[in-house]
């Protein structure tokens, strides 16, 4: 993979130093000049090695510059029974998101952003969802994707989803360990013995982590990211900037077709 998604958002939790998980080769630099995330695209890999990222859990304190100015593939896989998607297959915006549920960004969009996009794009055909695990920020973060996988299993994803962002929880404190975790699935309505036996197993901790590594490809560094028909967004933007960047790429897919 050659393109990468840039962090530069205040909405955006980054990932931890290497001594807790991954190094990022992302100077500080990028996150403050906004004139630089604006010139960095998804098309470029440049090596930007020698600054320091956040600790854990610490957000960024740049504002982001919006999307970039040129668009990538959109990474959108259209499948069509996919448990991680809603929206239909052949909708004309695809919009692709990296997210964890330990993250207090992602929760805040899956609250106060997510629904208005669903009822006003998703219902209604011109947009289509489609999730990417990326669960960086700690073991907690990690058994959470995994439980979300078993969700998925049964096709209750989205309502576990639900469930597990309806309160922000603390990073790496145990809000998500294997208990909660079980009791956000009795809130969503899993059966909790295939459940039980999925987590036992450690059911779909490969793909989990095969997401991870491509979301890092990409150069995914926080959460949440997202691509919207090839255009990336940073973090926990106002609902309008979604609402406008969707608009915008409805309006090209329709001038396009």
């Amino acid at each position: 993979m050659t393109n990468q998604i840039r962090p530069g958002s205040p909405a955006t939790i980054s990932r931890p130093s290497r001594s807790t998980l991954t190094k990022i080769g992302v100077p500080l630099a990028v996150l403050v000049l906004v004139a630089v995330l604006a010139a960095l695209t998804l098309s470029s890999r440049a090596d930007t090695s020698g600054g320091q990222a956040p600790s854990s859990g610490q957000a960024q304190a740049a504002p982001s510059a919006g999307p970039s100015q040129a668009p990538s593939p959109d990474e959108a896989r259209r499948k069509p029974g996919d448990p991680y998607a809603k929206g239909r297959v052949d909708a004309p915006v695809v919009m692709v998101m990296w997210s964890e549920f330990q993250c207090p960004f992602c929760g805040r969009f899956a609250r106060e952003t997510e629904p208005t996009l669903v009822k006003q794009f998703v219902d209604t055909g011109i947009l289509r969802i489609e999730w990417r695990d990326f669960p960086y920020l700690g073991p907690d973060s990690q058994t959470a994707a995994i439980a979300g996988r078993a969700a998925a299993a049964q096709d209750k994803f989205w309502a576990f989803h639900d469930a597990v962002y309806a309160t922000e929880h603390r990073v790496n404190k145990g809000d998500l360990d294997a208990a909660h975790l079980r009791d956000y699935a009795v809130k969503a309505g899993l059966d909790m013995g295939a459940y039980d036996a999925d987590m036992q197993a450690k059911k779909g901790a490969a793909q989990v982590q095969t997401e991870l590594s491509q979301g890092e490809a990409l150069g995914v560094t926080g959460t949440p990211a997202f691509l919207i028909n090839g255009q990336p967004v940073l973090g926990a933007q106002p609902t309008q900037v979604f609402v406008s960047m969707i608009e915008q790429a409805a309006a090209s897919a329709k001038a396009g077709s």
